[in-house]
């Protein structure tokens, strides 16, 4: 097994387009031939476009792009620009007088990082089907995952820099490849060493409280911790897989998070993943399976080492730096 980058898995591209006045921004993966896909939501506070249609039991097998974006509810304004930009390429589902793109889409919630009134719209999502024409991988404050932040369960000011991460191997001919945009709840682990490399910070800045312990500590108190959360992701392959195992798999790439999210899955996330599988070889569904949770597990990691702190939010890297 090798690592490789994202953006050589065939058939695939990524773009991603952001504002910094508004600390949000957006991820979209094209499969323009169109893709095999399925979906599993596990956080209590999702936010999606276009998931029923990726139950087996209904009619369409193929969609053309996943969106990533920021913004909460609003950013779901964003799958407008994707739909725009492959309508206009002849790109979707044939209905005789046009082709209808299914373009399906989960959001996190960053409102209060940057200027709340922007937000991810129709226009920056079609940007980032523009810069998806480059097909280059970037990890950290990009897209998604520019307003990210992780470890809330102090508040805003007690946490980390979150931030988009990729990551992709190789075995043989199959090729497997997640992105990822994390702005969870809990903190980071580093699942070789169980350590926790990001997340809610004491009022020294520099050590974690570790949101498990104060989350069992407070047991009995009931808060509302909806102050921006939500992970969100794509696990891309160039196998060849039904929409029912498609699903199947969008189950357990969700190992990835909870290997390195403390906790996962919160009530006041909307976690989910989404597969994409582009049908070129023949592989095995069970090898797709922990290989997905594998490169989640490792685009998690990659998102956070890889993220730049802003005003009110130390990263990982600041933090490594003065330690």
């Amino acid at each position: 097994m090798k690592e490789i980058s994202f953006s050589s898995i065939d058939g695939i591209n990524i773009g991603n387009a952001q504002s910094l006045e508004g600390q949000t921004g957006c991820t979209v993966v094209i499969c323009k031939e169109g893709a095999s896909a399925g979906v599993d939501v596990r956080g209590g506070s999702p936010g999606t476009r276009e998931t029923d249609l990726l139950n087996p039991v209904n009619f369409v097998d193929k969609i053309h792009a996943v969106v990533l974006s920021g913004g909460s509810a609003f950013g779901l304004d964003a799958s407008g620009g994707v739909m725009e930009y492959l309508e206009e390429r002849k790109i979707g589902f044939d209905v005789t007088v046009t082709k209808v793109p299914i373009v399906c889409s989960a959001v996190l919630f960053d409102l209060i990082v940057g200027d709340y009134r922007i937000r991810p719209n129709k226009d920056m999502g079609y940007e980032a089907c523009k810069n998806s024409e480059l097909n280059i991988c970037k990890n950290g404050n990009i897209g998604a995952g520019t307003g990210a932040t992780i470890g809330k369960i102090l508040g805003l000011e007690h946490s980390m820099k979150g931030g988009l991460g990729t990551f992709a191997v190789q075995v043989g001919d199959l090729k497997v490849g997640a992105v990822i945009a994390v702005n969870c709840l809990g903190d980071i682990v580093d699942p070789s060493t169980g350590e926790i490399i990001a997340g809610a910070l004491k009022e020294d800045g520099k050590s974690f409280v570790d949101t498990q312990k104060v989350m069992l500590e407070r047991y009995n108190e009931k808060k509302n911790l909806f102050s921006g959360n939500t992970t969100i992701g794509v696990v891309v392959t160039n196998g060849k897989f039904t929409k029912s195992q498609m699903n199947k798999v969008a189950s357990m790439a969700h190992n990835g998070y909870a290997r390195t999210m403390r906790p996962a899955h919160s009530i006041f996330d909307g976690d989910t993943i989404f597969t994409m599988a582009t049908g070129k070889i023949e592989a095995d569904i069970n090898v797709f399976g922990f290989l997905a949770a594998e490169v989640v597990e490792k685009a998690i990691l990659r998102a956070v080492r890889n993220a730049d702190s802003i005003p009110g939010h130390k990263s990982y890297s600041e933090l490594k730096h003065n330690s």
